[in-house]
């Protein structure tokens, strides 16, 4: 059974940042979001000329592409340690299902690539350093992550980034940029993770309402890039958690920098939930809160 982020003091380099924390303990014990309400395909989308508007309505705009290919970083500090996990993969918007292959940085928890396919509340975990058969795969509900799989196996899913910024409560354009001959609009400001949740809805707001009791910082900073059309092309977000339960020192403190970028929409996207054959489940173990 998957237990709370708690402290531990260890000499392995990373132990401390969230990922590692969180990932190695699920696996040793064992992004959602809709789609919005205008078919798929439409050419209707534009964005915004309302900042707090553009960024809320991301996520759905994103959501009717179909689908979009994803590289992401998560950098994970503490007050002596520092750990960066990079990832490739995509979400498919009309099956709810996405696929990441995260590179594990050295002097981790675990080795080698970390392979994940996540639905709306449910994830699946693969990596061939951890305690469990290879080529096996570990099923989680996301309820039984403290921080609902936002950052704890070293990525934010596209659905999770992209879903967190319908809960933003500031938006400011502070410029446009040019990047790889697209003109993006970049936004900053803040949002809440519960209210997030509150405008997903359904399964895939579990992640973000579990981010929402978990980290520290309930404002989350953010910054966004969106095209012309409103589509998300890269968000960044940073999360805030205490790694010693109830220490508000600093030394105490483990900040982690999510970023998600997005291209190629519509493109197909090679994602499935794994076979039942090929899920390990340890004797004795059960998913809390699973139906």
């Amino acid at each position: 059974m998957k237990k709370p982020i708690k402290s531990h003091r260890s000499a392995r380099p990373v132990r401390t940042a969230a990922a590692v924390a969180v990932l190695a303990a699920a696996l040793a014990a064992c992004g959602g979001g809709g789609s919005g309400g205008r078919p798929q395909g439409t050419s209707a989308d534009q964005l915004s000329a309302d900042p707090l508007t553009a960024v809320r309505s991301a996520a759905d705009i994103t959501g009717r592409t179909g689908s979009a290919h994803a590289r992401t970083e998560l950098s994970t500090e503490s007050a002596d340690k520092k750990a960066v996990f990079t990832g490739t993969g995509g979400y498919d918007y009309v099956k709810r299902i996405g696929r990441l292959e995260i590179t594990v940085p050295p002097g981790a928890a675990t080795t080698g690539t970390i392979l994940e396919v996540v639905l709306p509340g449910t994830v699946y975990l693969q990596n061939s350093g951890a305690k469990i058969p290879a080529g096996k795969w570990v099923k989680l509900d996301v309820r039984q992550l403290p921080d609902g799989n936002l950052v704890s196996s070293g990525a934010t899913d596209p659905a999770g980034a992209a879903g967190a910024l319908r809960g933003v409560t500031s938006s400011e354009l502070v410029g446009t940029e040019t990047v790889g001959g697209v003109e993006l609009k970049h936004y900053k400001g803040s949002l809440d993770l519960s209210k997030a949740a509150d405008a997903t809805g359904g399964r895939g707001a579990d992640s973000l309402r579990m981010g929402a009791q978990t980290f520290t910082t309930k404002e989350v900073p953010y910054e966004a890039w969106l095209d012309s059309q409103g589509r998300l092309r890269k968000v960044v977000e940073t999360f805030n958690f205490t790694g010693v339960a109830g220490s508000k020192a600093a030394k105490d403190q483990v900040k982690v920098v999510s970023t998600v970028s997005l291209d190629d929409f519509g493109k197909p996207v090679q994602a499935a939930e794994p076979a039942a054959a090929d899920i390990y489940t340890m004797p004795g173990s059960e998913s809390p809160g699973a139906k």
